[in-house]
């Protein structure tokens, strides 16, 4: 990745440049399309803009970068900002960063959904993804074949997650108006055949003409025959399964990979039975389900969107963290020192050796002195899955608890706490160093 700069600029710049023309075409079609019929005035340092204008410069801006870009000059960020953005992109603001950005995006999703701001942080997103490309090290991530999907997806996750709440918005203000949701204003049915079926036939034909074309233009050719004795650096399973890898770090294998996602699938299947709020079928809404909204965003983006990007561009070798911006060295070594919360708390607040039983005691007192050693993470344990649950039924879930009853309301309880436990490990793992709260190595139990 170290390569030289210029020959790396000329290797891209062509493809940079045509980027930048494909955002002024999208530019000038969408003030085509204002023009045309939703022309409206935007007030801009205090004058009245019509709509289609500023979209018009906006496009022509991007025209004035494509040629720069052609010539191989491409512009980028600076320096000073990649570090900035590398230093910000550790796991533990990626993790606290991204539930306030979640957060945020709850609070003022009145203001960013209106189209003309989502369409300038679309254009602002893709501005910041050109100039990132002009980077080797960020290039070399991004451009692989099998990230280039990813990359995709993330934009098209962001574009369905502000339709779904676009519409959900309007949907909220119609009904502090009185008014039904918009989906109840169209009762019309459509038929099978041909509607839908023609429908289906011609995105059929346009996504094969769609991948013929992206084979033919980006190559992805067959590695090297799998050898035992030659691993890649980093090895990574598949993209959607880069959030059960990312797991493994923080948990043991046999809860990561079994316990956990078994959870996944009963907390899915046990939707149908802890759902008492029946508004919301059939039309977008938040402010009817703001519970079941939040609780979604956060199992869904938080805990394997956010393990997904973070597994693909921020995973390098030897599993290491690098920023997008760094250079993915293989030598690098992080010394860490991984902790769990016995040894914190025998040899660290206590000063004292970690206790064990006696040389030729039975099984049943090695078994007593374990779960004395342990006793600080299963008393921590207990007090999460048994003292919280109540708190929470006489606190903020108190409406919850009378709504659902004991049974459903204790099963709510269990499968929210287990979702908060992954953010708060893996804050746990990368601030105090915690590697397990309950460590007993004896008979493979770590948790």
């Amino acid at each position: 990745m170290h390569g030289n700069h210029e020959a790396f600029l000329e290797r891209v710049s062509m493809g940079l440049g045509f980027y930048y023309l494909l955002l002024t075409s999208m530019n000038w079609i969408a003030s085509l399309y204002l023009w045309r019929g939703n022309s409206r005035n935007y007030r801009l340092f205090g004058m009245e803009v019509p709509n289609y204008i500023v979209w018009l410069v906006v496009g022509g801006g991007f025209l004035i970068i494509s040629p720069i870009a052609m010539m191989g000059s491409p512009p980028e960020f600076a320096h000073g900002i990649k570090e900035v953005v590398n230093s910000l992109s550790g796991p533990v603001t990626l993790t606290v960063g991204s539930l306030g950005a979640m957060w945020l995006l709850y609070v003022g999703r009145v203001w960013w959904t209106q189209p003309p701001i989502a369409w300038s942080l679309f254009n602002l997103s893709l501005l910041a993804m050109g100039l990132a490309m002009a980077d080797s090290n960020f290039f070399e991530i991004v451009g692989k074949p099998d990230n280039v999907p990813i990359v995709g997806l993330v934009f098209l996750l962001g574009f369905f997650n502000w339709l779904a709440t676009y519409k959900a918005v309007i949907n909220d203000e119609r009904r502090k108006q009185g008014l039904p949701p918009v989906e109840k204003t169209d009762d019309e049915k459509v038929l099978v055949w041909p509607d839908l079926v023609y429908t289906e036939m011609i995105c059929m034909v346009a996504m094969t003409a769609f991948m013929l074309v992206w084979a033919l233009a980006l190559q992805a050719p067959l590695e090297e025959p799998a050898s035992s004795v030659k691993t890649p650096n980093p090895s990574k399973a598949p993209w959607y399964f880069l959030g059960l890898q990312e797991m493994l770090v923080y948990y043991d294998p046999w809860y990561a990979g079994v316990v956990l996602p078994s959870i996944v699938l009963v907390g899915l299947m046990a939707i149908p039975f802890l759902d008492f709020n029946k508004s919301g079928n059939g039309y977008y809404t938040i402010d009817e389900r703001k519970f079941s909204y939040i609780v979604f965003q956060l199992g869904f983006l938080e805990l394997w969107v956010v393990l997904i990007i973070l597994g693909t561009f921020l995973r390098g070798p030897n599993w290491n963290f690098f920023g997008p911006f760094e250079y993915w060295d293989a030598h690098k070594v992080l010394a860490q020192n991984n902790v769990d919360l016995s040894q914190y708390f025998w040899n660290g607040l206590l000063n004292r050796s970690m206790p064990k039983a006696p040389l030729g005691s039975n099984a049943g007192i090695e078994i007593l002195y374990i779960l004395y050693r342990e006793s600080p993470g299963i008393l921590a344990v207990l007090g999460y899955l048994i003292l919280l649950p109540p708190i929470m039924a006489a606190t903020i879930f108190r409406s919850f608890y009378g709504k659902m009853g004991f049974v459903r309301y204790m099963i709510m309880s269990y499968l929210l706490l287990l979702m908060i436990s992954l953010p708060l490990k893996m804050v746990l793992r990368w601030t105090v160093n915690l590697k397990y709260i309950i460590s007993i190595p004896e008979y493979f139990l770590n948790f």
